[in-house]
């Protein structure tokens, strides 16, 4: 009883002590909604990485990649490893765009492009995907992770289903406090705050599971992992995998890039940024974040196979059992703290952001266009407050989930991601597609893949053989093929033009070319090191292949670096005296506007 009144007790002190910087570094910033929603549009690259980073990383990654790790092998990492890919493309292509129009959420872009009714769909489709799956599953994997690291059910004479209930709904009630009393700046500091603790509880735990497989020793613990069953740390899936590596160039870049650069929890930290360059430089330090995704959060998994065997009840027990087994018990409260602030994390950041598109999306447009800041904050928390109570119903029900948590997260957000990344990169780069065109999409996605998912089997007993994320790939395809087509049968009697209003700087960072293709290399080696050539290797430690496949990427990424250097510092240069150009004329409009 002592060990867990310390636990709950450090927990608490460090909970405390991220809740009291958060304060002091957002007071008197939130009385207006740009405060509020956007920081202030004052957020710096580091603030936006590390924000970005945990709320993407929460116990679902903790919980859910281990699970797979520990079930089958490393082919789940390309979930988190190609997400470098789709921060590239936010950095150069959308970002620029997003603050060139000072917009605050993403339905926003989508009605500048579009119109009214497509921002409702859109707004919609992110309403229904936060608060029956994204947010829900946040919970319920924090919950798990909880549950088996102090053994809530023993502790309170409960049973398991009923001590789930209990703990979702004390991290929700706790988590939602940050999003709907302190807005995106205490979110992203406190974000910050807890992701440096999840790094060190990261690096720590394969540490210390290597440790104790090896039998006190370091490396006999990592020998045994790429000599025993080396097949595990394989990443380039078969087509039995729930990741096949075909599924990468497929459905996979259109659902990452729709994550990380058109969901609006994850963009919403880039549109508060200080100007282009420190939302790029945030967005690519992400980039490179992800990479340690497999060493961090899919070894220990491994290693857990590796001591436990394949007997584990449930493949999401994996990471908690091993927790619970290896960590120190005077680091526990540490853990807990770390553990419950990803949580807090990635749910505070669902929270606001779904507020923030309700307020600006549906309440100032459809309900009181003419709000004052100090009616859209009370709008905001009193949708965040219902929206929260509506998710702690959801979550326990997850315990039904027959396929993991990773699999059925990454099911049901099909439902609205496809779509949504299919109309922006539509609206980016067509000029005559009108607003029929995504309506139609939207109602068609959503009753197509129904079907393919679920409809034909439950109705029909008819499985669809293929891989659901190869079914979202087309999809994306078949979709963007069908505005095209609405473009061509009636188009816009006008081409659609951007026209610019920023609030920032939007001159770009300098090095943000020779940066991305820096990040580009990194994700290629990641796949060399975890494939047949690297440590899955049946040959031993590694194969004779590693060596010049990692030095002939090197020289590449070498010549690539020099080549963009030298064309993209001309070009940078009389870009930085037009864009200041364009800032003088902007001031200047203003000033004479006042």
């Amino acid at each position: 009883m002592g060990g867990i009144v310390f636990t709950l007790g450090s927990c608490i002190f460090f909970m405390a002590l991220v809740a009291w910087y958060s304060y002091r570094k957002t007071k008197n910033t939130v009385s207006d909604s740009v405060g509020y929603f956007l920081a202030g549009r004052g957020l710096t690259g580091g603030f936006i990485a590390g924000s970005l980073i945990l709320t993407n990383l929460s116990a679902e990654q903790l919980v859910g990649l281990n699970g797979q790790a520990y079930s089958a092998n490393l082919s789940n990492m390309a979930w988190e490893v190609t997400a470098g890919l789709s921060v590239i493309i936010l950095a150069l292509i959308l970002l620029p765009r997003y603050l060139g129009g000072s917009f605050t959420t993403l339905p926003e872009f989508i009605n500048n492009r579009f119109d009214q009714g497509t921002r409702m769909y859109v707004v919609l489709l992110f309403m229904l995907g936060y608060g029956l799956v994204t947010i829900p599953s946040v919970l319920y994997s924090g919950a798990i992770a909880v549950l088996q690291l102090f053994d809530v059910p023993s502790l309170f004479g409960i049973s398991f289903e009923q001590a789930m209930w209990l703990v979702v709904w004390i991290i929700g009630i706790i988590g939602s406090c940050y999003a709907i009393f302190g807005g995106l700046k205490a979110v992203a500091i406190s974000d910050t705050l807890n992701g440096i603790g999840l790094l060190l509880v990261g690096i720590l735990v394969p540490i210390l599971g290597f440790i104790a497989l090896g039998d006190g020793s370091l490396l006999d613990g990592m020998k045994t992992i790429t000599l025993n069953n080396p097949e595990k740390l394989n990443a380039i899936g078969s087509s039995d995998d729930g990741v096949p590596f075909g599924t990468i160039f497929t459905g996979m870049i259109f659902a990452n890039l729709f994550y990380w650069g058109t969901n609006q929890y994850v963009i919403q930290r880039t549109l508060g940024a200080k100007s282009l360059a420190e939302g790029q430089k945030g967005a690519l330090m992400t980039g490179f974040l992800k990479i340690l995704v497999p060493f961090l959060m899919m070894i220990p998994g491994i290693i857990a196979y590796h001591i436990y065997g394949p007997g584990l009840q449930t493949m999401d027990l994996a990471y908690p059992t091993l927790i619970s087994d290896i960590f120190p018990t005077f680091l526990n409260g540490f853990f807990l703290a770390v553990l419950l602030g990803a949580v807090f994390s990635s749910f505070n950041s669902l929270l606001n952001s779904a507020s923030t598109m309700f307020v600006y999306d549906v309440y100032k447009v459809k309900i009181n266009k003419n709000a004052t800041d100090k009616q859209m904050i009370r709008i905001s928390q009193w949708f965040g407050t219902g929206l929260a109570l509506i998710t702690f119903f959801i979550a326990p029900l997850l315990l039904k989930a027959p396929d993991g948590l990773w699999t059925i997260i990454r099911e049901f957000t099909g439902f609205f991601n496809i779509p949504i990344i299919a109309i922006v990169l539509v609206g980016i780069f067509s000029k005559r597609v009108p607003s029929i065109g995504p309506k139609i999409t939207i109602i068609f996605h959503v009753i197509t893949y129904y079907m393919l998912i679920w409809g034909f089997p439950m109705l029909f007993g008819l499985e669809i053989p293929i891989n659901f994320i190869h079914i979202q790939g087309l999809l994306f395809v078949i979709e963007v093929g069908i505005m095209l087509v609405t473009g061509m049968v009636k188009p816009l009697p006008e081409k659609f033009k951007f026209k610019p209003d920023a609030s920032v700087s939007l001159v770009p960072w300098k090095y943000t070319i020779p940066t991305a293709i820096t990040l580009f290399s990194a994700m290629v080696f990641s796949y060399i090191l975890f494939s047949p050539i690297g440590v899955a290797s049946q040959e031993g430690v590694i194969s004779n292949w590693f060596w010049p496949a990692t030095i002939a990427l090197v020289v590449v990424t070498i010549i690539l670096i020099v080549i963009s250097v030298k064309s993209w510092s001309e070009k940078y240069e009389k870009l930085l005296v037009t864009r200041h150009e364009q800032e003088l004329q902007n001031a200047s409009k203003h000033k004479l506007a006042k």
